[in-house]
């Protein structure tokens, strides 16, 4: 079955409409200085009770196997290999040998000069996740730290597109952002998502990385958030995983309440990806019911929520073979991508 999905409005137009105004930096800053300040004692105390809640036993089946299917496989170091690649790649596809059951993962995100490696190595595997495949996710902007002309930002982007990468995770200029510079992130962002573009006329989903660790203050990941969205990206991001704190719980909850506010006000749904910092399935589950509870749990598909990890998988594992065998695994019984 096909999922189907609104087209969404062209960014320029669509922020036009929603700031009543010429899309000037003026206004640009004018609207988004103009959002209301985050309670912070109010979003953490949510996001505690959140965390506190307990899942029953059948319901914790159901989870993990979702927690699996929401995550997006990752390497990202300097020493990556098309071998390793490979081997992350058979990963994804068959998490568990021993239990050909488990589901596959999202995605794969890799570097740019990784992606074509990775899309041979699906080979047929690789297609949409809502539809029993596996895509490719590939980091660009000059990540993580975005330091880099836009012109470079682009051909980064392109280049991973033009491989194969069916997502793109771009990092913001955080210091054109904490300088108030909002409408330069806007550009670059419209930029980007054109960059996205297929040669047969689709776009490769864009994932907005805000990382949240370095923007210092809860209204300021809310306007980061708004402002990612208003230029078109289809997901918005916690971190890199490459600055701490990476994802947190309150971070998410306010990332989640900013796509409920959008989707109220325009109908169109935006994912959210914590990626950093999530590696057991306990603090996973935590994630869940805070989706579950402030968007609602059709966001609980892999167009519209991901976890990004490299460590998660094998702590998920083992718990669903403890449910499954009754007895707790080795570490040995799982494989190291």
């Amino acid at each position: 079955m096909t999922i189907e999905r609104p087209v969404a409005l062209a960014p320029a137009e669509r922020a036009i409409q929603l700031i009543g105004a010429d899309l000037t930096e003026t206004s640009l800053k004018r609207h988004l200085d103009g959002i209301p300040g985050v309670d912070a004692v109010g979003l953490e105390a949510r996001a505690a009770g959140l965390a506190s809640r307990s899942i029953k036993t059948t319901s914790k089946v159901w989870a993990i196997d979702k927690i699996i299917s929401l995550i997006d496989l990752t390497t990202l170091e300097g020493a990556d290999t098309p071998g390793k690649v490979h081997s992350l790649v058979s990963k994804a596809v068959t998490p568990d040998p021993s239990d050909p059951s488990t589901p596959r993962v999202a995605a794969v995100c890799v570097y740019g000069d990784m992606v074509a490696d990775a899309v041979t190595a699906l080979g047929a595997n690789h297609g949409d996740p809502d539809e029993g495949g596996v895509n490719v996710a590939a980091v660009a902007t000059a990540f993580p730290s975005g330091r880099a002309s836009l012109a470079v930002k682009l051909a980064d982007t392109a280049d991973a597109v033009a491989a194969g990468a069916d997502e793109i995770d771009m990092v913001i200029d955080r210091g054109a952002f904490l300088s108030g510079r909002y409408g330069l992130v806007f550009d670059q962002i419209v930029a980007v998502k054109e960059a996205c573009r297929k040669a047969d006329g689709s776009y490769a989903h864009l994932k907005v990385i805000l990382e949240t660790g370095e923007l210092n203050t809860y209204d300021n990941v809310r306007r980061a958030s708004w402002l990612s969205i208003l230029a078109g990206g289809d997901f918005i991001k916690t971190s890199t995983g490459k600055v701490q704190p990476a994802a947190t719980l309150p971070v998410t909850v306010l990332m989640l309440e900013v796509v409920r506010d959008w989707y109220r006000l325009t109908g169109e749904r935006v994912g959210v990806k914590p990626a950093g910092g999530i590696s057991t399935t306990k603090d996973a589950i935590k994630y869940l019911v805070a989706v579950a509870e402030v968007v609602g749990e059709e966001w609980l598909q892999p167009h519209l929520f991901r976890f990004g990890a490299s460590s998660l998988l094998n702590d998920v594992l083992l718990q669903r073979q403890k449910l499954s065998t009754g007895r707790y695994s080795g570490p040995d019984y799982v494989t190291v991508a």
